[in-house]
């Protein structure tokens, strides 16, 4: 193709050029016979290309003038579903207006009727007041009245019934909350009582305890303030106080000294004060323990470490710990129930009974309770909660009434308090109270249920003859401020030590 292309170019350039003047250049020789050929087969080729442009060319026409007759066919489709359209359109258009027509005819007719019953009424009525002589307001009275009184005798039963009703369903979902909320708080519970036992390992160890002349079991006693009772059975030793906490110190002292082995004076003083120590850690864990039980966090280290007390406190013979955890899910089921502060029940119930384990201060354990909470940043319906749970002070809200029942609740089922103490443990710290006022008294504890009261004495300040002097004193000013059955013996201890060191030569 290149090569017929050029002879045209070539063909052209010569038709377009001057023929030569005489005067001009020689012409040209001849073109070569060779070319012919070339030539010929070119414009063949070319005719053959013009051919087949136009077929090409006549079919693309062919196809557009198709594609236009279809697209016509279409438009004109569209146009007539466009004019059946408006056609109905306009149909629908004039049946709406004949019927807003109608209807605005009927609106009037109507209109007419109902000021003609309007004029018939105002007519009627004037006559009945004429003929009746009452205007139409002192009729309508007239007529409430009739009404009234007879069918006041109707309202009252209905009134009656319906009061009768309400008490009846109250009283139903008030047994229905109180019986959910004791569901909540059941806990298994498990007495305790003021005596604990020990198992030894070997008779012989009795007599280890007891010591030379007996003062290992003194030293213990001294240093404890419990009573031990050694002669019961002889496998076991009995330990009695009805301080719960004093009497876990013995146990678990007690304990150590038989797994040591080594059992002296020193030894045992040494003991009873790491426990001492490691008891105040267990109670700060079981406070710990009993906040977390009932979602309470962030309590203060000192409120903290009082309820911590209650592990060993029991209340007409109920563990503090366990009847302060029954109690707050009891309260707090109810405070779900009734739709108020849980919050505030919830921390109400827990410090309740705080007063009962803060033994440095005067007053009812109430009293105590709220004084110790004031010194925090607690809220004042909290601490009025602590305040109002025994009726002391008029209820101040219904949080405060949801602690006292719930207080109730737990103290008063059955199997809860097994026995009152109250009066009995109150009797034995008056019994070490009254000792410990008198001057030179060291220590002072009452043991074997309150018939004894065993007395240290500072012996730098108490000799030895005026120890049965003092102990004269105890005992008479026992009698004139206390009451108690049978007897109680005053056992008075004074007791001097010497102790030397040797240290070791290098």
């Amino acid at each position: 193709m290149g090569l017929v292309d050029t002879l045209f170019q070539n063909l052209l350039k010569k038709k377009t050029q001057k023929k030569p003047s005489p005067t001009d250049a020689p012409p040209s020789p001849r073109p070569n016979l060779h070319h012919q050929p070339i030539i010929l087969q070119a414009k063949a080729q070319a005719k053959e290309i013009i051919l087949k442009a136009k077929e090409e060319a006549l079919q693309i026409k062919e196809n557009i003038q198709r594609d236009l007759q279809k697209q016509r066919a279409e438009v004109e489709k569209i146009k007539e579903r466009i004019l059946r359209k408006e056609a109905e359109l306009d149909r629908l258009r004039g049946r709406l207006e004949e019927r807003s027509n109608f209807i605005k005819s009927q609106e009037d007719k109507l209109q007419k009727q109902l000021d003609q019953i309007e004029d018939l009424k105002k007519r009627y009525l004037q006559k009945i007041e004429e003929v009746s002589g009452l205007s139409k307001q002192e009729a309508k009275d007239l007529l409430l009245k009739g009404l009234e009184k007879s069918l006041i005798k109707d309202m009252a039963k209905m009134i009656q019934m319906t009061e009768q009703k309400a008490k009846e369903e109250a009283e139903a979902k008030t047994k229905e909350i109180l019986a959910t909320a004791l569901v909540h708080g059941a806990i298994d519970y498990v007495p305790e009582y003021t005596v604990s036992v020990i198992k030894l390992p070997s008779e012989d160890m009795k007599a280890r305890i007891i010591g030379r002349e007996g003062r290992n079991i003194r030293t213990f006693t001294k240093a404890t303030g419990v009573d031990l009772e050694i002669d019961e059975t002889p496998d076991s030793i009995r330990i009695s106080s009805f301080d719960p906490v004093r009497r876990e110190i013995a146990r678990v002292a007690l304990q150590k000294l038989i797994s040591d082995g080594r059992i002296q004076p020193s030894r045992i003083e040494e003991i009873v004060a790491k426990t001492k120590t490691e008891i105040e850690k267990i109670m700060y864990q079981a406070g710990e323990e009993l906040c977390h039980k009932v979602k309470v966090y962030n309590l203060p280290r000192q409120i903290v470490q009082v309820l911590g007390r209650f592990k060993y406190r029991y209340s007409y013979g109920q563990n503090m710990i366990a009847h302060t955890l029954e109690e707050t899910k009891i309260g707090i089921a109810l405070a779900h129930e009734l739709k108020v502060d849980v919050n505030t029940v919830r921390l109400g119930c827990l410090l309740h009974d705080i007063g009962k384990v803060i033994s440095d201060r005067e007053g009812s354990h109430v009293e105590i309770g709220v004084e110790f909470l004031s010194n925090f940043d607690l809220p004042k319906a909290v601490i009025n909660a602590v305040a109002e749970h025994h009726e002391d002070k008029p209820f101040s809200s219904v949080e405060s009434m949801i602690v006292y029942v719930a207080d109730a609740v737990s103290g008063a089922r059955p199997g809860a308090r097994y026995e009152d103490y109250t009066e009995y443990v109150k009797r034995l710290r008056s019994l070490e109270e009254t000792a410990q006022k008198f001057k030179g008294v060291k220590e002072a504890y009452a043991l074997q249920a309150g018939r004894e009261v065993r007395v240290v004495v500072d012996p730098s300040i108490v000799d030895d003859a005026q120890l049965t002097v003092l102990t004269r004193k105890i005992k008479d000013a026992i009698e004139k401020q206390l009451t108690f059955p049978g007897n109680v013996v005053i056992t008075a201890i004074r007791e001097t030590r010497a102790k030397e060191v040797i240290k070791a030569k290098h």
